[in-house]
């Protein structure tokens, strides 16, 4: 009878540490899973901010060129009655679009983003599983 009290609690004790191992397996995994997710997402990002920056120089860069011809072909209109009038006026006109611009920015950098939202909301439904 000792003899079989001893294998049964073995096998309980065996059960517990199985048990005990699962659940570490499985926390591991969920750590790695959100860890991909955060790597994915942080990828994403990174290509997205570089598409923006590429297109928003090629952009700047045509638009500078455009303003700077149209520019220079309206003073040669007005060159021989209001060249003055027409370059101050033109001064005038990139000033106020550049300060909104700025000002834009500005309001943008300020808001801020929400990076790393479907990680965090993730991590938050992991929380209160394992809370339950």
């Amino acid at each position: 009878m000792a003899g079989a009290d001893s294998t049964a609690g073995a096998a309980r004790t065996g059960g517990l540490l199985s048990s005990v191992k699962k659940l570490v397996a499985t926390i591991v995994a969920i750590v790695q899973t959100r860890l991909e997710l955060l790597a994915n997402e942080l990828h994403a990002e990174r290509q997205r901010i570089a598409q923006m920056l590429m297109l928003g120089v090629a952009a700047v860069f045509f638009l500078a060129f455009g303003f700077l011809l149209l520019t220079f072909l309206v003073i040669a209109l007005f060159w021989d009655t209001n060249r003055l009038l027409a370059i101050g006026g033109f001064a005038v006109l990139y000033l106020a679009v550049g300060a909104a611009l700025a000002a834009a920015a500005r309001g943008r950098a300020a808001a801020g983003t929400r990076l790393f939202e479907a990680s965090l909301g993730e991590l938050k439904k992991d929380r209160d599983r394992l809370s339950v």
